[in-house]
């Protein structure tokens, strides 16, 4: 098994054997990688054509690695690509999973990681009780109806503050004339990890909207891929619900 990014990583460390992996992405080690401990003895491979013939994978895993060429190159030799695809939702989640068990003949590691997941979302299930709260990243960004943070939000039981679908963008000065009463922060990890002095992330209106008004601070690494990182951040959320 091959893996071309750092999403596809996660999927091929929790669902292949250790002894069937051939190669990982160049990140698989790196800060906001979940997994990143069993890559640790694991070979890093660089996402082209000739170092992925030479790794001789019977299947490549990939979300975003890979350009349609590369892809469709590697078909022709002979290799099966499973593309994991974008999830809205737990359901799509699930997908995932199975689509990638069944190509690394896994479905028992698939069905198993999908109770565990299943589980944590039960567990969690309205622990904020209808409250609302807006997310929010270090760029100004926001996730609505149709994501994946949406699903995440109502799945710990909050009520998505933002009603436009898809990503969109907060203005500093609406939220500082008008602060959301919660906040769900994701990715200020990450955005500290790369020190960036640029972004609404560090302005000073935008520390003080957070100050005191932050139920979570998600990490980037249950958040950047469509995968079973989303019940952990569940789970997170849950865990700082008012008693």
């Amino acid at each position: 098994m091959l893996s071309f990014d750092q999403c596809a990583d996660q999927y091929v460390l929790a669902l292949s054997p250790r002894d069937a992996i051939v190669g990982l992405s160049t990140r698989a080690d790196d800060a906001d990688s979940r997994l990143r401990g069993l890559a640790r003895g694991l070979p890093r491979k660089r996402v082209d054509l000739e170092t992925a013939l030479a790794a001789e994978p019977q299947v490549v895993v990939r979300y975003w690695g890979g350009d349609p060429r590369l892809v469709r190159a590697v078909e022709t030799r002979g290799v099966q690509v499973v593309t994991i695809e974008d999830a809205a939702d737990f359901h799509g989640v699930r997908a995932n999973i199975r689509r990638v068990a069944r190509a690394l003949e896994q479905p028992g590691r698939g069905e198993a990681l999908i109770a565990r997941m299943d589980a944590r979302l039960a567990a969690a299930a309205g622990a904020w009780r209808g409250a609302s709260a807006l997310y929010l990243t270090p760029s100004g960004v926001t996730s609505g109806p149709g994501t994946l943070v949406d699903a995440i939000l109502r799945a710990a039981g909050l009520r998505n503050a933002e009603t436009r679908p898809g990503f969109q963008t907060v203005s500093l000065e609406g939220l500082a004339l008008k602060p959301p009463g919660t906040l769900v922060l994701g990715f200020f990890d990450t955005f500290q990890l790369a020190g960036d002095s640029w972004g609404p992330g560090r302005h000073r209106v935008l520390k003080r909207v957070v100050r005191g008004r932050a139920a979570a601070s998600l990490p980037g690494a249950l958040l950047g891929c469509p995968d079973w990182g989303a019940a952990e951040a569940v789970a997170l959320l849950a865990a700082r619900a008012p008693r």
